[in-house]
């Protein structure tokens, strides 16, 4: 029997990438200052936050595998996390106007078996946008809890040119990385897809 998987995120998109590969788990956000790793190289950043997250969750379930992830938007070799206003939200998309960007995430997984943590970098081109579509989508309020102050699931697509690498990993959680870690923690994904939980 596989042991009990628990997301440590309040991110309702991690939330619905999981349920994708692994049907049943549990969602126990973590409370993580995830500012206190801003000075930090930003590959050890977004991996500290991560590790911090599903540690403080295992301190409280230790027989249980639990994810922690954390992701950021890089581009002109700033961070760029979740905007605080819609103001900040326009000028970071002014920054992601007609660049090329990196989103990198964090991925942490914890249990008695072990504990690691690996990093996934995506490249998203964007598109050149106008003043216009930057209010238009601001408007909309989809930007303010995302890192880089969009979604590429949402109204972004509009805006994505190209994107290279791991299209999951934009969206918050790298799936195939993610499934390849899993069965050194006790859960195979394709395991429990079968509803009785046998092998084909």
């Amino acid at each position: 029997m596989s042991p009990r998987v628990i997301l440590a995120s309040a991110s309702p998109r991690r939330r619905e990438l999981l349920s994708v590969i692994v049907p049943e788990f549990d969602v126990e956000p973590a409370d993580v200052d995830e500012s206190a790793w801003n000075n930090q190289p930003l590959r050890s950043g977004v991996t500290g936050a991560a590790m911090a997250k599903a540690l403080r969750i295992a301190e409280a379930h230790p027989d249980d595998v639990v994810i922690g992830a954390d992701t950021i938007v890089t581009v002109i070799g700033q961070a760029l996390g979740k905007p605080a206003s819609p103001a900040e939200a326009a000028e970071m998309l002014r920054m992601l106007s007609g660049r090329e960007h990196t989103v990198m995430t964090g991925l942490a997984v914890v249990s008695r078996l072990r504990t690691e943590s690996v990093v996934e970098e995506s490249r998203v081109q964007f598109a050149p946008l106008t003043e216009e579509q930057i209010r238009a989508y601001v408007r909309t309020g989809e930007p303010m809890d995302k890192a880089g102050a969009y979604g590429i699931q949402g109204r972004a697509s509009a805006f994505i040119e190209r994107v290279e690498g791991c299209y999951f990993n934009i969206v918050g959680l790298p799936l195939f990385r993610l499934a390849a870690l899993l069965p050194l923690h006790g859960v195979t994904p394709w395991k429990l897809w079968e509803p009785d939980g046998r092998e084909p």
